[in-house]
C-alpha cells in the first residue's frame, strides 16, 4: 500500500476514534437490593433513579439498573457485569452494607468510581489504595449512635441491651454502640444476633428481657427490624424502644403498626422535612427531594433511603462536569477523573446534609445530616 495513502488512512482511524470519544455517552451502572430481604430499602432508590437526570454538562447519561435481590454474590456478579460488559463510568450502590463491602475489590480493581448507598463506614474507611475509588451517601453509623446515646441519657436510661443482624450491619452497630454508652454513664447488659431472613427470635428475646434493661436498641435495617420489636412487646417488655436509621421507610410502619409506637430513632433531615423549623441548613435540599419524589410515587411515600439514592446522583452531577474537562466518557482517564472530581466535591446540600468530600473522607457528612425522630400514631415525629 502506498505509503501516503497508509498514513492517511492511519489519521482517518485516529480521528474517527477521537471524534467516538467526544461524542461518547456517560454511563451508570447500578445494582440495588429491589427484591429480597432489603426491598423496602431497595425500591425506593430504584424509583428515585428514575428522578435523575439523563443529560449532564451536555452529556447523554444511561443508565443501567440491575436488581442483586439483597444478595452479596449478586451483587459482585451485578458489578462485574456492569464494568465488563456495559463499561460504565460510575456504579451506584448497593443498597446493604455487606453488598457494598462485597463490590469494592472489583471497583479497585477496575478503577471505577463507586457510591455506596449503604451506612456502614467500613465501606470508606480507611481511604487506602482500593477505597479511593469508594464514596458513600448515608451517614456513618458513630454520627447516629451518637445521635441515639445521647437520647438514652436525657431520657434517664442507665441500662440498654443490643439485638442486630449476624452480619457487618449488625456487628458495625454493636461496636459503635459499644464505644459511647459508657461515656454516656449507659450499661449495655445484652448483646444479641439474628438472620435478617429469620421467622423467630424468641430465644434471643428472652435473654434480654432476663437483663432487665431500661431500654433495647434493635441494629437493624428495613421491616425485618420489626420482629425483634414484635417479640419483645408480646412478651412483655415496658422500656424504651429505638431502631437505627435503617427503618426510616414507611414499611417499617406498615409491617410494624402498633409495635413500633413510640420509638426513637436517628434519622436523616429528609424524613421530617417539612417539620423542620425554616433556619435549618437542609430544609431547602431536603424539601426539594421529597416534592419530586412524591409528585412521581404519591404524598407520603418518600423514605431515608431514596433520599440516599439522590444524593449519589447530586454528587455525580457534581463531579461529572468537572471530569470532563480532563477526559472523556468511556476510558479509564475519565473515571480517575471523575474520582478526584467526587474527591473535591465542597458545599453540596443534599436530601440529608452538606456534602464536603476530602481525601481522607469519602462521606462528607457532618451533624447537620441527623435528626431524632419518634413514630407518633403511626408517622414521623420530629424531636427538637
Amino acid at each position: 500500500m502506498n505509503l501516503i495513502i497508509k498514513k492517511s488512512l492511519l489519521a482517518l482511524a485516529a480521528g474517527a476514534a477521537l471524534m467516538g470519544n467526544a461524542l461518547a455517552d456517560i454511563t451508570v451502572g447500578v445494582t440495588v437490593s429491589a427484591t429480597g430481604a432489603a426491598a423496602s430499602l431497595g425500591i425506593p432508590e430504584k424509583n428515585t433513579l428514575t428522578l435523575l437526570p439523563t443529560t449532564i454538562a451536555g452529556k447523554k447519561v444511561n443508565y443501567v439498573v440491575l436488581d442483586d435481590a439483597s444478595d452479596t454474590t449478586s451483587a459482585v456478579s451485578n458489578t462485574r457485569k456492569l464494568i465488563t460488559e456495559h463499561k460504565v463510568d460510575v456504579i451506584i450502590g448497593s443498597t446493604t452494607t455487606p453488598n457494598s463491602l462485597a463490590m469494592i475489590d472489583a471497583a479497585a480493581e477496575s478503577q471505577t468510581p463507586m457510591i455506596s448507598m449503604a451506612a456502614s463506614a467500613r465501606i470508606v474507611e480507611p481511604v487506602d489504595a482500593k477505597k479511593k475509588w469508594v464514596f458513600k451517601t448515608p451517614q456513618n453509623d458513630i454520627m447516629m449512635a451518637l445521635a441515639i446515646v445521647t437520647h438514652m441519657a436525657s431520657q434517664g436510661v442507665k441500662t440498654a441491651a443490643y439485638i442486630g443482624f449476624a452480619d457487618a450491619y449488625g456487628e458495625g452497630w454493636y461496636q459503635e454502640f459499644a464505644k459511647i454508652a459508657p461515656i454516656k454513664g449507659i450499661t449495655i447488659v445484652a448483646n444479641e444476633r439474628y438472620n435478617r431472613n429469620d421467622t423467630s427470635v424468641t430465644g434471643q428475646v428472652l435473654k434480654l428481657l432476663s437483663a432487665k434493661p431500661d431500654a433495647v436498641l434493635i441494629g437493624g435495617s428495613g421491616t425485618p427490624a420489626v420482629l425483634p420489636q414484635k417479640t419483645l412487646k408480646e412478651r412483655g417488655f415496658t422500656g424504651k424502644f429505638y431502631q437505627t436509621h435503617g427503618v426510616a421507610n414507611n414499611d417499617f410502619l406498615r409491617v410494624g403498626g402498633k409495635d413500633v409506637e413510640g420509638t426513637f430513632l436517628p434519622s436523616g433531615p429528609v424524613l421530617v422535612a417539612a417539620q423542620l423549623p425554616a433556619g435549618h441548613p437542609v430544609k431547602k435540599s431536603a424539601s426539594e427531594y421529597v416534592a419530586k419524589y412524591e409528585a412521581a410515587f404519591g404524598k407520603g411515600t418518600v423514605s431515608t433511603f431514596g433520599g440516599h439514592a439522590w444524593d449519589a446522583g447530586l454528587l455525580m452531577q457534581a463531579a461529572v462536569p468537572v471530569a470532563l474537562k480532563k477526559a472523556q466518557p468511556g476510558t479509564p482517564a475519565f473515571r480517575a477523573a471523575l474520582r478526584d472530581a467526587l474527591e473535591g466535591v465542597k458545599e453540596l446540600s443534599g436530601a440529608h446534609g452538606v456534602f464536603n468530600m476530602s481525601p481522607t473522607d469519602h462521606l462528607g457528612l457532618d451533624q447537620r445530616a441527623r435528626v431524632m425522630v419518634k413514630i407518633e400514631n403511626g408517622t414521623w415525629k420530629y424531636q427538637p
